[in-house]
Order: structure tokens, then sequence, then C-alpha cells
């Protein structure tokens, strides 16, 4: 039943009735639930059923049922339907930004965006199936050959985070259901309401019953379900690292593409353009208030240029409206909950008491409406060992390490458990090369923010870090969500009767 503070219509209609939908069927029958809060005033939005381990097995063996009909369909006839289901998405794009606003926190336009991008991954996913290719491998049998084809791993158990709640569930869904697989899917509670848009979109789209099958709840009980039941085949997971290992450990044996945390080292060497620098530092770490795993976790910079920098980064952050993310000329919104907010304090505070000078912000704003508004901050003076860089803050903080020289800015970006996103600014492109083919991280840009990606690129951790593993993005994520099958088959010979 959905619970509002000033009425139905403050809603889009999409949202208006919520519950989780398994099997084709919308069903709210739980005797728990939750309750969804808008971050910017802490208005209650919805209430939602907060669902068991029985529920998540029913949404699992739905999946399942579907499963094979379902990858009998060729990838053509699936590709038509996901570029159905972008189409939608595009056509509710309004609705879809309205509400992630209301629930995630984040300013319209970017909410825009975001619901925008979401539509594009379904036709992305529906084009790259379309020309997935296998081989044929010359045998050592005479009489035989070796057919290699892509199929699909069956049901997929995806678990998705509240910072990108339209769009990072749809980097798993559009390609898991263009290649044949099924899905048992888990929204972040805090951002579960815009999840049940996102799905009732889809399934008035013409999605068949049961290939993607909603549950709402907490992921120490759904979400571990769903990723250690022996009915789902393949994980796909976006969220923190702590969380990464428990899934990791919970679904041991199984396929997985985790996506996790990042603090990726901003490089500034003395030669670089500081304007573009700052501006960029800037967007990766104020954009979504800083909860981004590719944020601007720690700007490294050469001694020469890190206080004009730092100054340059603090004068945009001082140009920013924090306020409610539904109120034209808000360009920054709450952070989205009360655990991330308590973080990003701590690490500032721990910071400035050990030495780290503020620029500017280090405060929260309550006066804007909720305890989570953060002032966008800039911090100097700040050591590589420093809580605030070495974890992820998540947060609209700039902390700026002043190093000599690259030998040190090399060795400061090295010394991380993370190995998701860096960045290197120079004007020397064959140094920034050099520098970036010796960095450990998944993707790195050279003049450029560190969130800067674009969803054909293969995206996700370095082996060996706390990052993560396996790739997402375009077809890394057709091959990722989908395995080779080997066929060996007899062949006449040719010349014989």
């Amino acid at each position: 039943m959905t619970v509002l503070a000033n009425g139905i219509s403050d809603l889009p209609l999409i949202a208006q009735s919520v519950g989780n939908y398994i099997g084709g069927s919308w069903e709210n029958g739980e005797t728990e639930s939750f309750i969804s809060r808008n971050p910017a005033n802490g208005q209650v939005l919805a209430e939602l059923p907060k669902s068991s381990r029985a529920t998540a097995q029913r949404a699992i063996a739905a999946a399942t049922a579907a499963q094979r009909d379902w990858a009998r369909m060729s990838a053509w006839e699936r590709a038509a339907i996901c570029a159905k289901l972008g189409d939608a998405v595009e056509a509710n794009k309004d609705s879809l930004a309205r509400l992630l606003s209301m629930e995630q926190g984040k300013p319209l336009a970017e909410a825009q965006f975001e619901v925008g991008i979401a539509a594009h991954g379904f036709h992305m996913a529906g084009e790259q199936v379309r020309y997935m290719t296998g081989e044929i491998l010359t045998g050592a049998t005479p009489g035989r050959q070796i057919l290699s084809v892509r199929v699909p791993r069956g049901v997929y158990a995806v678990i998705t985070p509240w910072n990108y709640p339209v769009n990072i569930p749809t980097e798993y869904l559009a390609p898991g259901i263009a290649t044949g697989n099924t899905v048992v899917w888990v929204p972040a509670p805090s951002t579960a309401l815009v999840a049940v848009a996102l799905m009732r979109v889809l399934a008035d789209a013409g999605l068949p019953d049961g290939v993607i099958n909603l549950v709402l709840g907490e992921g120490a009980t759904i979400g571990d379900e769903i990723v250690s039941n022996p009915g789902t085949h393949a994980i796909g997971f976006t969220g923190s690292t702590r969380t990464g290992r428990s899934i990791a450990e919970r679904g041991a044996g199984k396929p997985m593409v985790l996506e996790l945390g990042g603090n990726g080292p901003f490089i500034v060497r003395r030669d670089a353009d500081l304007e573009k620098a700052a501006l960029s530092a800037a967007i990766g770490a104020f954009s979504n208030s800083g909860q981004i795993c590719a944020a601007t976790g720690r700007v490294l910079a050469d001694a020469a240029v890190a206080d004009e920098l730092a100054e340059r980064i603090a004068v945009i952050a001082k140009s920013h409206n924090p306020g409610d993310p539904l109120h034209q000329g808000s360009t920054m919104g709450p952070l989205n909950n009360a655990g991330v907010a308590q973080k990003v304090r701590e690490h500032v505070d721990e910071a400035i008491a050990a030495g780290a000078k503020c620029l500017t912000g280090g405060q929260a704003l309550p006066e804007l409406g909720s305890d989570l508004f953060y002032a966008p901050t800039v911090l100097t003076n700040v050591t590589p060992q420093m809580r605030i860089a070495r974890e992820e803050t998540f947060g609209p903080v700039v902390p700026v390490i002043a190093l000599d020289g690259d030998d040190e800015l090399m060795k400061v970006a090295a010394d991380t458990e993370y190995g998701l996103s860096m960045t290197v600014f120079s004007r020397d492109i064959e140094r920034a090369m050099a520098m970036a083919g010796e960095l450990k991280a998944g993707f790195i840009n050279i003049n450029e923010m560190t969130p800067f990606w674009e969803t054909h690129m293969p995206f996700g951790g370095s082996s060996g870090t706390k990052s993560g593993l396996g790739r997402i993005g375009g077809k890394y994520a057709i091959e990722a969500m989908t395995e080779i099958k080997s066929i060996s088959i007899p062949v006449p010979l040719y010349g014989k009767a």
C-alpha cells in the first residue's frame, strides 16, 4: 500500500501502486513492510513490502519456468523486445526522472540524464546481441568439427545499489535478458520505489512473464537468498566492497560480475591545464553529491600547482547551489541516507582534526530541509595516511594531497586497495600514457574526470583489488552474461561418397 505525506497526487502514476513483480503478476502479501522517504525533506513516499526468503524462492521458480522458452527465442526476437523496452523507458522519462529525484535525491536534470542512459542501455543490448558470434574450430579428428557458441547462463541474481537506481539495473537487466537469461532483481531498499516504477514500465511494454522478477526487501535476507540459492546460476552486483565480499562467499562457484568501490586518484602533473583539471575534479566530486563509485576520490597534485588547483576547485564548489532536487536552480541534492552522511562527516572531521585545512564546506546543511544535505567541500594539507585519503568517502568532498614530482605521484597513487578508475592530467600526452600504463585500474582517463565512461566501454575493477571483478558495458556485458558451449559435430569428408 502506498503512503504519502501530501496525497497520492505527489507521485507519478507509474508508482502509485507498489509491490513485488513475480511471474508477470504484481503482489503485496508480505507481513512486514519498510518505508521509502524523500531524503531532501524526510517525507514518507511509500510503504513497501519487506519480502521473505519464501518470496524470493518463488521469484527464482518463476524465472526458472520462463527461462527455457525465453532462451529459445531468436536473438533478433529478443532484440526487438529490448528495443520496445528502451522506447517505453524513454517515453516515461519525465515521470521516472521526477520520482528518481524525489527518492534518490539527485537534481532533476541529472535524473533525466540517467533515465535517458537507461533507455539507451536496452537499445544497445538489443543491437549488440544481434551480432553476438561464436566460431568454428578446426578439429584434430578427421570428419569432425567443433562449433563454439555463446549461450545464456540461465537465471541471474541481480542486486543493485541506490546511487544510480535506474541506470545501473539496466546495465545488468538489458544484456541479461537480451542474451536469453531470466532475472531475479533485488534493488536497494532506499530506492525501491523507483525500481517498482521502472519495473512497471517494462511490464507494461510487453516484457514476457517471468523474464524479470522484482523482489523488494532487505539484502541480508532476499539478496542472500537469490545469491546462495542453487536455482540461480550467475550473479550481477554493484555496491560496496564489504557487501561484494559477502556475495562472493555466499555465491562461491557461480559466475559473477561484481562492480565494487573505488577511491580513484586524480593525478595532476605540474604541466597540467589547471582550469580544465579543476573543473573535471569538481564535476567528478560533486555530481550526484559525490555518490559515484568512480568519483574524484583524492586529488594527487604536484606541489608546484597544488595550492592553485585547490583554490580553483574551491571556487567551483562555492558556486554550487544545494537544495531540493526538484527545485529549479538546485545544482546538488542531499546525500541519500543517514549511513553515508555519517561517513562523510566522520571522514571530513577526522581529517580537519589531524591537520587538514578546509577551504570551503566541511559541514552539514540541515537548514535546507534535511540532515542529509552536506556542503561541497575542498580540503588541503591532506596526507596519504588520513582515512579520507584511503577509504571511499562517497560524498561531495575533494581532498587535495600535495606531492613532489611524478615519482611521488605514482607511488601514492599505487598505495591503495582499490583499482577502479584513475585520471592523469598533463599536457605531455606521451608521459601521461606511460603513467597510465603503470597504474593498476580497470580504466584510466587522461585529461578527463575519473567517472567519465561511455556505456559501450568495458567497466570494472582491476584484478587483485577491492574494486570487483568482471566487466559490464556494451559487448563486454554480452560476453560476461553468456558462456561458451562447444559442440563437436560430424561432417562429411570432401571427396567421399
